[in-house]
């Protein structure tokens, strides 16, 4: 198994590398941030040259990944009413582990933004993977258990609505009945945006009011996949003859299902929880943006609006490796399931 875990990381390397000249590639082809900084301040013509000399985005893109991955002599800039301002300086590079700096954020270290929106994002992402998957699972089993039943039939149509609706209409039906019916009718009502209300501080109470919307949002539309998946996975389980065999037993049925059915079903579901815990870094973009709420996906679209190419590789990055460990925990996950799989080529 070490064996197994550090091949796996020697490829995640590799991809890694992939993945940033792709994405550094095409972040740099979709705007110039120069042009979104010069919105703001107003800058000439003869400055417009001077700041995208100073950023280094000047230069040919293969020239400005060298330096973001390696690092290179660079400048701060400062724009204030006495014009551009430079502060000499070394950037280490990715590899040193130095993120660079915002180019929107008038040189705001991109590591710092990033961390400081973490917890945000944790404290939204983790109580809503909490109950997705406990739900989602429950619900699923409930569904295969009681197969063609009217509860079976009321679970699959509400599956079906979770998957083909989209997250804005979702959330801006929540704020128009929760905040904006509840507020009419003179009924206590939900906030709609921010983490919590400025007046009343960053108390437990208030972030747990502003989390019921976005979280409600966010497992509405995941909890439906989980419970396709399960009653898929459960059916073809309770279908196999050695379920039969332990039903003919006398056993009873939570036993069979707990201890027998769930675990040879848990595989398909464990690749589902693989591939959503990197999520819980990445946050919900689109629920982020309707709610306010400051978390990593907010951080994420605000920032590839203004083509800060700098913070959405240090975003992307940050979530590429977060996939990469979640993918290497999964496998190990199914060899602890099932004895039949060995992780070794």
């Amino acid at each position: 198994m070490p064996r197994y875990i550090v091949r796996r990381l020697l490829e995640s390397i590799i991809l890694l590398f992939i993945i940033s000249i792709v994405i550094f590639f095409l972040a740099n082809s979709a705007g110039d941030p120069v042009e979104t900084m010069g919105g703001i301040v107003g800058l000439r013509s003869e400055e417009y040259e001077q700041l995208r000399r100073k950023l280094g985005l000047d230069q040919p893109v293969y020239l400005q990944y060298t330096y973001w991955l390696v690092g290179n002599d660079w400048a701060t800039i400062d724009m204030d009413g006495d014009g551009i301002q430079e502060t000499p300086g070394i950037r280490k590079g990715i590899l040193r582990g130095d993120f660079g700096t915002s180019l929107t954020d008038r040189g705001v270290s991109v590591l710092g933004l990033i961390l400081s929106r973490i917890p945000n994002t944790l404290i939204l992402m983790i109580p809503a993977q909490i109950l997705i998957i406990v739900l989602g699972i429950s619900f699923g089993i409930t569904s295969a258990l009681k197969q063609y039943s009217f509860l079976d039939n009321f679970l699959t149509a509400f599956s079906f609505v979770g998957l083909s609706t989209p997250v804005f209409i979702i959330a801006l039906v929540l704020i128009y009945i929760f905040s904006g019916l509840f507020r009419r009718w003179g009924l206590p009502y939900l906030p709609s945006v921010g983490m919590f209300d400025f007046e009343k501080g960053k108390t437990v109470s208030q972030i747990v009011i502003h989390l019921i919307m976005p979280v409600s949002c966010i497992v509405f539309l995941s909890m439906a996949k989980y419970v396709r998946y399960a009653r898929s996975a459960m059916l073809e389980v309770i279908n196999q003859d050695y379920i039969r065999t332990a039903k003919a037993k006398g056993l009873e049925i939570k036993y069979i299902i707990s201890s027998h059915a769930f675990k040879n079903a848990a595989l398909p579901i464990i690749t589902l929880i693989g591939m959503d815990l990197p999520l819980l870094l990445a946050g919900a973009a689109v629920t982020e943006k309707i709610f306010a709420w400051p978390g990593m996906g907010r951080l994420f679209l605000d920032h590839v609006n203004n083509y800060d190419t700098p913070v959405v590789m240090g975003i992307i990055i940050f979530v590429a490796i977060a996939v990469v460990i979640c993918q290497i925990i999964t496998d190990l996950t199914y060899a602890a399931l099932d004895p039949r799989i060995r992780l070794y080529r």
